[in-house]
Order: C-alpha cells, then structure tokens, then sequence
C-alpha cells in the first residue's frame, strides 16, 4: 500500500492533483487512478476532495505520516550506502535565520568547498521554529542557530560564542559623554569589545529612543530581559522582524539598538554608528549546529560539522 507513496505526498505537498501531476510528470488521470487504487488497498478515502485546496481524511493523516517516515529512511539508507562506498559526495541541506544565512553560512560554504568540492552544501532560510519544523520532518541535515535549546531529540555541536551590543548613532550626545568605552566597527572585528573594561551600563541610555526587534526573535527576547532586569521601560520608536533590518535602522541615526558581534564581523559595517558592550552576562550567547539526534546523519554532514567544531 506504500508502494506508489510519491503519488500521494505530491498531492498533499502540492494541494491539487493538478500541480501533483505536473509535479510528476504524469497525466492527472494516472494520478488519480493510482491515488485511487491506494485508497482501495486500504478501504478508506486518503483525501476529502470535496475541500478547495484538498485536504486529507483522518485516515489519510496517518498514511502520509507513515509515508513521510518510510520515505525519510529510505533516504538515510540511500546516504548510508553512499558512505559506505567511501564515497564522500552528496548534498547538505543546512538552515539558518536571514543573519545566519546571508552572511555565515556562505563563508562556511567556501571554507567546507576547499576540503570538500564534492560536497554541495544548499542554505534554507527561515524563522527558527520553521526551521526546526524541517529539521523535524528530514527536509534539513542541519541547522545553525543561536538560540540555546534544550531538546533531547537534537543533538547540539558549539560553533562559537557571540555578544550582542548595542549599536549608538554617532550624532547622539551620549556618545560623549562615553567616549572612553565606544568602539568603532574596526575596533570589534579586532575583538577589542571582548575586554570588560569597556563595559557600561544599560542606565546609561535609558532616556534613548530605541529599535527592538520582536519577541519572536531571540535578540527582542535578550532586549526585553535585560530592560525588566534593570527596571527600566525603555522608548520603542520601532519593532522589526530582522536584525539586518534593525542595524540599518540605526545606521540611518532612527535610534539604539541591540547587534550581535557576529553580524559586525560579517559586513562592511557603517562608520555612523559607536558600539558599546553592556555589563550584563546575558548579553553571550552561544551558536550550535543542531541535528536529530534520533536519524542517521551522512557522512557529508558529519564532515561538515567536525570542520568547523574542532574548538570549544
């Protein structure tokens, strides 16, 4: 009854038998009498066709769900015997949020290609939750994040540590009056940031209008943390939905906001804005490369992931 699966994940995946089968490169007629033929072997409808798009009987829920996972072992089996014949090629699909995405992965990328150029590495990019969604089905090998999770059905390998700092316009007075503790763009990529000596407190700029990024997002999380912390109710002029977004907010002089170094040491950073580290511990944080923990892992993406996590 799984023989011909494909057929009935390509019209839940494309929601209509019409995309289904141009998916496939059948006729729509084929496909319906194959679907047909599986909903006989097991007496049942898999889909309420009534619906617009098609949606799937209780039933069929569960069919797909089998299908998924037969599907998903077929090809763990299919890079076990590729690894097997010590043939390190193959394919790593590996997600990770805009900042990751943009900016990280693709210099991983590089870096990987020059001891792997056997290897093709695909970059997905998404919100975290959607991200592990797909790690959860098998649609990713990997995804690189900097939020901690505590999951034990994921397997986590530390990457770096990063520290998120708050990104000043320089026409702001403020920036005087701490002159002694901002650093420059060139000043972070040197690491000068890493010395507590040049640490502040958050008070400091409690009378500034600031961009927060949205709770959804781990750095409007850390922000929103770090004001309770302190006891102040900071001036929100905006809330955005990427860090990229929020830097080039303040790089226009619209307000403070929060960066991590690692978008800093990434980009050609713009000369209108100081940097200042905050006293505040939580302001570290960590990025891993998750994997399932419970689903057999190629060899390419185990390649991938000792390349870069030989350090603690």
């Amino acid at each position: 009854m799984f023989e011909n699966k494909e057929y009935v994940l390509a019209v839940y995946r494309e929601g209509s038998f019409t995309k289904a089968a141009e998916k496939l490169y059948v006729s729509q007629p084929s496909l319906s009498a194959t679907v047909k033929r599986i909903e006989e072997k097991i007496s049942t409808p898999i889909f309420n066709r009534a619906t617009n798009p098609i949606s799937l009987t209780e039933p069929g829920e569960e069919y797909v769900r089998y299908a998924l996972e037969i599907e998903q072992n077929e090809r763990d089996f299919q890079r076990y015997v590729s690894d097997y014949m010590n043939l390190v090629v193959g394919k790593i699909r590996i997600g990770g949020s805009s900042l990751f995405s943009s900016f990280v992965i693709p210099k991983l990328m590089a870096e990987f290609n020059l001891a792997y150029p056997k290897i093709q590495v695909e970059i997905f990019e998404d919100s975290t939750k959607d991200l592990l969604h797909k790690l959860n089905l098998g649609a990713l090998d990997i995804v690189i994040d900097n939020v901690e999770l505590h999951d034990d059905t994921l397997n986590a390998n530390f990457y770096s540590s990063e520290l998120l700092l708050l990104a000043v316009p320089k026409h702001l007075e403020i920036n005087e009056k701490l002159k002694e503790f901002r650093l420059t763009a060139k000043e972070v990529k040197r690491e000068k940031h890493k010395n507590e000596k040049y640490s502040v407190e958050l008070e400091q700029f409690e009378n500034e209008l600031f961009v927060f990024l949205n709770p959804e997002n781990n750095t409007g999380k850390k922000a929103e943390m770090i004001f309770k912390k302190h006891g102040i109710s900071p001036k929100v002029g905006f809330y955005l939905d990427q860090q990229v977004t929020a830097y080039n907010v303040s790089c226009s002089g619209l307000g403070v906001t929060f960066i991590s170094d690692t978008l800093i040491k990434h980009i050609d950073a713009n000369p209108d804005l100081y940097y200042y580290r905050l006293t505040d511990k939580e302001m570290a944080r960590k990025i891993h490369f998750y994997q399932k923990s419970n689903r057999y892992v190629s060899l390419a993406a185990q390649k991938f992931i000792e390349f870069f996590t030989n350090h603690e």
